[in-house]
């Protein structure tokens, strides 16, 4: 197991150097025109290495970069002056409750809509669930957004239009955990509608198939309980695609908060690169790039290690190809038969 960490840790820190250098080939090495990126004021003219505090050959200026990255040195604000780090510090929170609140949601709605329907296929809830799946995939999420908000929010008043709510700050009008609960209420269910309907069929298909097995049939001629059956043999297996696409989903995750935030007026990271790339800010366009791409790399290793968790197999198994990493062969793996499964 230890041997495993080490390796995916190593692949972490190779993946940080690529997007340091991805993203300074971006922004430092692509000719740029200040006086046209900038406010359109000659004061606040100003290079995106003045901003960061880089300067000197190519070389040189990607080690500081790096080391700037690494050290959470981002620069500050063209248009506000304000460290980007703080910027994105007091955003973070507000993008991570919307993520995570929506996370447990989809999944408090998937996984058990998933099992009943794969214990009885074409039945009137896998029906249902089949049309939800098809709204699930095709909608936008905008267009859900403006639809609760008009219907939940402005015709019924049942929850708040817009706006967020500290957690922490209790003594504030608006602030605690119940008033940050009640004005996300509506955001984490549209986060959550864009992605139930989907795992719920994919928890469907790998139920069906871990059905089939040979240990679980062979666990139902031995008269064990259908609860005790699922228990210990059908949902640690069948689990194994959907955290194979919890580690694949995590960029789309970003770019539908971006949606939800907008809608909603959530102050998040989403709508701060939004703001961003409205005023033309490089150094917060820039800031929430890495800072986005950093934490997909983390979130990608942290579920790999579930995955390790999950199935053993992962930790001794080899793979044909030595440059590919383990745990995401096995994902493809199961992705494929997951896939292969009828509906």
């Amino acid at each position: 197991m230890l041997q495993y960490i080490i390796r995916r840790l190593l692949w972490a820190v190779v993946l940080f150097f690529a997007i340091t250098m991805v993203s300074y080939i971006v922004f430092f090495v692509i000719p740029t025109e200040p006086q046209r990126i900038g406010l359109g004021r000659s004061s606040q003219r100003t290079d995106i290495g003045e901003a960061i505090g880089v300067h000197g050959p190519v070389y040189r200026e990607y080690a500081q970069f790096t080391w700037h990255v690494a050290h959470g040195s981002l620069g500050r604000s063209w248009f506000n002056r304000r460290e980007v780090r703080e910027m994105i510090f007091a955003a973070a929170p507000v993008s991570l409750s919307l993520v995570v609140g929506g996370a447990i949601l989809w999944m408090l709605l998937a996984v058990p809509v998933g099992i009943l329907s794969a214990l009885r296929p074409r039945s009137l809830l896998d029906r249902i669930a089949t049309v939800l799946v098809v709204i699930g995939i095709s909608a936008h999420p905008v267009w859900l957004g403006l639809v609760f908000s008009y219907f939940l929010g402005y015709k019924l008043q049942l929850f708040p239009l817009g706006g967020y709510c500290d957690l922490v700050s209790p003594s504030t009008r608006c602030g605690g955990p119940l008033q940050w609960m009640w004005h996300l209420i509506l955001p984490w269910v549209t986060f959550a509608v864009l992605y139930a309907a989907l795992y719920t069929r994919m928890i469907r298909a790998s139920v069906i198939e871990t059905m089939d097995e040979d240990y679980v049939r062979t666990a139902e001629a031995k008269g064990a309980p259908l609860r005790r059956i699922l228990r210990g043999h059908v949902l640690r297996n069948a689990m194994l695609p959907v955290v194979t696409m919890l580690g694949m989903d995590l960029g789309y995750w970003i770019g539908n908060a971006v949606f939800v935030e907008s809608i909603y007026g959530l102050p998040g990271v989403g709508r701060m690169l939004v703001r961003g790339l409205t005023q033309r800010d490089l150094p917060v366009v820039m800031g929430v790039i890495v800072f986005v791409s950093v934490v997909i790399v983390l979130l990608n290793l942290l579920i790999d290690l579930l995955y390790a968790a999950i199935d053993p197999r992962v930790r001794v198994e080899r793979t044909e190809s030595e440059g590919e990493p383990l745990a995401a062969h096995r994902r493809e793996q199961a992705v494929v038969s997951s896939a292969e499964q009828p509906a």
